[in-house]
């Protein structure tokens, strides 16, 4: 039998941690990704201020896991109802039991010229584009820098390059705007975390233009719909997200089972999931990684039913996946704003939150050294990755990431 887990993103590679744990010794565990590296993207955005930062978020899928089989591949079409997915090779992968699990692409609305002109954040590249473009407008007297969208992942890029421009002494050279469509930075967020938010930005000299809905751009200019033109250098986009490729570009609707047709399931960002009690589940790595843990699951009784011979006729009670956040953190430059119920932290409190949520996560994925590196890096420690051995005995603890959300890219068009 063949189970096939379709991206090792935060709902792939979660999932197929618990299915090594969980899977019959004779069945078949396919993991499928276009890279041999899963990366932390909620700390991508930290690579264009800190470059040295990739070594950290970028761990080798054979690192983390042990028995599964991993294909580099790309998934170019996903036939849920036959069991087969093709890769880019044209070679096909039938399997018994599966899970999409490819994230979601940047979203441009067919916004004329913004696809064509402006760059996302959704690889290191991209961060490396990002930072070399600034650094060459600083180099030549000034940077004007746009990025489109305040959800939290532009929040994050702005406030980066705000830092960036301050580390290399350009603060008064670099001018840096935030446009978000809707009336608040944070739109999908609690009015309290907006505020924080937006105070955040506004300390560090970022201008925000909220009501600003981008209609097009062309090499130099922005145009918002009110007539308003907005000249720049460098134009970041982070206005929202659609499906894979792999789905047609399409966000498929699934209940709380997660059950995208027969044997197939969807996981994270690929699908737009609605829980147990009938509410939306934003797009964001805490939501996907808790998705993966029911998915898991419920792959696990199918499996098992299956290997039985589906005895009696009767299919398994499938679990449900209910949502409940108990709060959102982001964080702005060197600063950062979480919020707990009512509780809104800033300051020393949420960075270091900020970083022992990343740290978490990497050792949850079995990448301890890095989870030390990364330590170091974002709290600017002399400290040695190989001590980390020293602390856990060399074994990756599981430490079940997801207390906040550390970067949700359910951003709605700017």
């Amino acid at each position: 039998m063949n189970v096939a887990v379709f991206g090792a993103g935060y709902a792939g590679l979660t999932l197929a941690r618990r299915l090594e744990r969980g899977l019959p010794p004779a069945v078949n565990l396919i993991v499928v990704d276009e890279s041999e590296d899963h990366l932390v993207q909620h700390e991508l955005h930290r690579a264009i201020r800190c470059p040295t930062i990739a070594e950290d978020i970028m761990v080798p899928l054979a690192e983390c896991l042990e028995r599964a089989e991993i294909r580099q591949a790309r998934v170019t079409d996903v036939d849920a109802d036959a069991g087969v997915a093709t890769l880019d090779d044209r070679n096909e992968l039938v399997y018994d039991v599966g899970a999409v699990c490819l994230g979601s692409a940047t979203a441009f609305y067919d916004l004329p010229g913004v696809e064509e002109h402006a760059t996302p954040l959704k690889r290191l590249t991209d961060a490396e584009r990002i930072r070399a473009d600034v650094l060459d407008g600083v180099d030549a007297g000034g940077a004007r820098v746009v990025v489109g969208g305040a959800g939290l992942s532009g929040i994050q890029v702005a406030g980066e390059l705000a830092a960036l421009a301050r580390e290399e002494g350009a603060s008064g050279s670099v001018d840096i705007t935030l446009l978000e469509q809707q009336e608040t930075v944070a739109p999908s967020f609690p009015e309290r975390f907006q505020r924080a938010v937006g105070e955040q930005l506004r300390d560090r000299g970022i201008t925000v233009r909220t009501s600003a809905p981008v209609e097009g751009a062309d090499a130099d200019t922005i145009t918002l719909d009110d007539g308003t033109e907005l000249d720049y250098d460098e134009f970041v986009w982070t206005g929202g997200i659609r499906g894979p490729d792999a789905l047609a570009g399409d966000r498929p609707l699934v209940r709380s089972r997660l059950q995208l047709a027969g044997d197939t399931f969807v996981v994270g960002d690929a699908a737009r999931v609605v829980d147990s009690d009938g509410q939306a589940v934003p797009a964001s790595a805490q939501a996907a990684i808790r998705e993966a843990r029911v998915a898991a699951a419920n792959i696990e009784k199918l499996v098992d039913h299956r290997l039985e011979g589906d005895a009696g006729g009767f299919e398994p009670r499938l679990d449900d996946f209910q949502f409940d956040s108990p709060g959102w953190l982001v964080s702005v430059g060197d600063g950062a704003v979480a919020q707990f119920g009512a509780t809104v932290l800033t300051g020393p409190a949420a960075v270091a939150l900020k970083t022992t949520v990343g740290a978490g996560y990497l050792t949850s994925v079995g990448a301890v050294r890095k989870a030390v590196g990364l330590i170091g890096e974002e709290l600017d420690l002399d400290i040695d990755p190989d001590d980390a051995d020293d602390v856990t005995g060399g074994e990756a603890v599981d430490a079940g990431v997801g207390t906040v959300d550390v970067d949700g890219e359910n951003d709605a068009e700017s």
